[in-house]
Order: structure tokens, then C-alpha cells, then sequence
């Protein structure tokens, strides 16, 4: 049995700010790649910048179960004065589990921190069973579909029992709280955010349109994974719309960028509606390359079923404009339609009917610049880091 390694800097154990004031704890954010971890990393990053500008910072512990010590870690300097980490990770998961809460409750017991963070509904129970009976106020962070359903009772209480209840968008809170019979006054807002500086407008590079053969072509662009568990992202719909979208303009291709086992099923659709020739499928593109490829595109398409939808946010700081589906949480990012197309997400006709009003280009909502400010100044890493703060009570 391995014993977890509970730090990756010994020497740097204590913060240079004092003993921790907050405590994080997580499943992992580091050791596999997703929409969640890649959300909490926007999150830590606005810890750093808000404690960075408060007049009285605060220093954090961050608890991670599944992660270990040879994970790399962006956040894990020994210059870091407000966020130190601990790895769990064991070759037993129940060890790992039962190291990370003997740790936890010495830490409750000796420092009694400001407030306790729990980063998943998972962990949920296990932060409500150390914290209450110590008095010690905890959060619990949510995000889209693991609690959108009725939850076992031992996760509803410690929701129900949370200080506040953090989550993505307005449509996440109402399916919570539909479900699972929670207060809606308990949810604050903490969305996700976008790097204006890495997501930006330029020019269609010419390594892209070579690459697939763009040149001369409008084109229609969605990121998404290919599952077969997750046709609710929409690219069969905005195939099926493609027909239409063609008939009043013949230039257009429709750029698909993403992995899974639905493609072959995709493909064969793209057949079927004879449009296989106006299809590209990328396949996998590394993350470097990724805001490229929102520069190649005249519009982004993903009539979808979203707890949010960081990919509206990406394009329109590329000053692209996007079609949602609708009724669910691209509400926030599309700013209730005010920036964007918000299409009945399963309706190829709806789906068709917008990208061609897209691509004509006479609607405001196809401004680039307009588009790229409105999302910065809601959703760009600053405003979050404020609101953030504000959350954490910092001055």
C-alpha cells in the first residue's frame, strides 16, 4: 500500500501570509483533463489574483484526493504565498480517502479555518461530517449535471446544511434546486471565465486553411466531444441544417473539432445528406492551437444543452459570433441572447435559419469587437477574481 504524499514542497508547507484562513478540497484537477478542472484551475487562479489584491490576503490550503505529487501543477511554486497543496493520491483509494480526512480534521481542530471549500458533491457528506459539529462554515462547489438529479440523501442534507453553494450559471442553480429541494437563496454565481489575452481576434491563419482546405470557404466551427452519450452537443443538428444553410450559401464548410466513438455515425450521416464534401472532421487538436481555429471560423455553431458553455465564451472573445441551444445555460454567456443566437437546441430548421442570419451578417450580434468587449467585462479573469473576492470576504 503507498502511502499519500501529502505535500510537494516540505519546505514551503506554511504560507509566508500565516496559517491557512480557507481550505479547498477536491477530487482531482490535475491528473485528468476536463470542463470541471479545467473550471476550478480558473478558480484558483482568481483566488490568487483576489487575495493578491486584497489589503488583507489570505492564504488557502488545497486538499486533492486523486491527484499526486508527480502531477504537474501550474500553481505548485515555492514563491506561492496563497496557495499551498496536498496529494492524497494512493494506490488503495480508500486509504487515500481515509489519510485525506485524518489530515482534514487535524486541520479543523488546530487552525478552525475562516470557511472550508468542498470542490465536489462527492466530497460533500465527509466536509459536512467534520465541519458541522466543530461550527466551521463550509461551501460546496457545483457545476452542471451531478446534481441536477435527485441525490442520495447523505449528499441532498450536506447541500441543504452548506453556508453557500457555489455554481456555474442560473440554470445549473434552478435544476439543483429543483431536484434535490434546495433554498435558491443559498447559490451565489461564480461563472466560468476566459483569457482575453489568449483568446483574441486576428487573421485566418494560413497553416489552418491549408491544413483543411478552407480557402475561399465560410466557415461554420464547433468544439466538441463526439460521444455517443453526448449527442445533446448538437453536431447531428447542424448537419442536418447544413443542406439549407448551403442553398443560400454554397461556400460554406462546417469545421468539427473533437474525438469520440459517435464520429463514424456522423459521418455516415454527412454521407447520407450529401454534404460529406463541405464536412471536415479535425479530430483531436491540441490545446495550443485551439484559439487559431477560433480565428478560422466566420461563426460558431453548438445548438446544445449547456450547464454553461466556456466555449461561447472562447469564440466571442475571438470576435466570432455563436448559435446556443436554448433554455439551458449558455443563457449566462450569451447574456440571455443579447450576444449571441439561442436556437431550440434539437430543431435543424431554427439551427439553419440563424447561421444563415449569422453568416448574412447584418445583425449586431455579429459586431467582433462589441462581442469580444460585452464577454471580457463580464466573464474575463478580472471581474471573476472581484467577485471572487467578494465571496471570500476579502477587503
Amino acid at each position: 500500500m503507498t502511502t499519500p504524499l501529502l505535500t510537494s514542497n516540505p519546505s514551503s508547507v506554511r504560507s509566508p501570509l500565516g496559517e491557512s484562513t480557507h481550505l479547498f478540497v477536491f477530487l482531482e484537477i490535475f491528473s485528468c483533463e476536463g470542463g470541471i478542472q479545467s473550471y476550478v484551475q480558473d478558480v484558483l487562479r482568481a483566488y490568487e489574483q483576489a487575495a493578491a489584491a486584497s489589503s488583507n490576503p489570505q492564504a488557502a490550503e488545497v486538499f486533492l484526493l486523486r491527484d499526486g505529487v508527480s502531477c504537474e501543477n501550474p500553481f505548485d511554486h515555492l514563491n506561492n504565498p496563497y496557495l499551498q497543496f496536498r496529494y492524497f493520491k494512493s494506490n488503495s483509494p480508500w486509504w487515500g480517502r481515509l489519510t485525506l480526512m485524518g489530515v482534514l480534521l487535524g486541520r479543523l481542530l488546530r487552525q478552525r479555518p475562516a470557511s472550508v471549500i468542498c470542490g465536489h458533491v462527492k466530497l460533500a457528506p465527509l466536509i459536512r461530517l467534520l465541519c458541522k459539529p466543530l461550527g466551521i462554515p463550509y461551501r460546496v462547489m457545483t457545476y452542471g449535471k451531478e446534481v441536477w438529479q435527485p441525490l442520495p440523501g447523505s449528499a441532498r442534507q450536506a447541500l441543504q446544511d452548506a453556508q453557500e453553494l457555489w455554481t456555474i450559471s442560473r440554470h445549473s442553480r434552478d435544476r439543483a434546486c429543483e431536484s434535490n429541494h434546495l433554498d435558491p437563496e443559498q447559490f451565489k454565481l461564480l461563472p466560468c471565465v476566459v483569457n482575453g489575452d489568449i483568446f483574441s481576434p486576428g487573421p485566418k491563419p494560413a497553416y489552418l486553411l491549408e491544413r483543411y482546405h478552407l480557402q475561399d470557404a465560410r466557415v461554420l466551427m464547433t468544439v466538441a466531444r463526439l460521444w455517443s452519450g453526448d449527442i445533446y452537443k448538437g453536431v447531428d443538428v447542424t448537419l442536418r441544417a447544413l443542406p439549407k444553410i448551403l442553398h443560400h450559401h454554397p461556400d460554406v464548410k462546417y469545421l468539427i473539432i473533437g474525438r469520440g466513438d459517435d464520429r463514424p455515425r456522423l459521418e455516415q450521416l454527412a454521407q447520407e445528406l450529401g454534404v460529406s464534401e463541405q464536412v471536415v472532421f479535425a479530430g483531436f487538436v491540441p490545446t495550443e492551437e485551439l484559439p487559431d481555429h477560433y480565428r478560422v471560423a466566420d461563426a460558431y455553431v453548438m445548438p446544445s444543452q449547456e450547464g454553461f458553455g466556456i466555449v461561447y465564451l472562447e469564440a466571442m472573445a475571438s470576435g466570432i459570433p455563436v448559435l446556443s441551444g436554448q433554455g439551458d445555460g449558455s443563457a449566462d454567456p450569451l447574456q440571455d441572447g443579447k450576444l449571441g443566437w439561442q436556437v431550440a437546441h434539437r430543431d435543424p430548421e431554427a439551427v439553419a435559419q440563424a447561421c444563415i442570419e449569422m453568416l448574412e451578417g447584418k445583425d449586431a450580434r455579429v459586431d467582433g469587437p462589441w462581442l469580444r468587449q460585452e464577454t471580457l467585462a463580464q466573464f474575463g479573469e478580472g471581474a471573476i477574481a472581484q467577485r471572487l473576492q467578494r465571496l471570500m470576504g476579502f477587503q
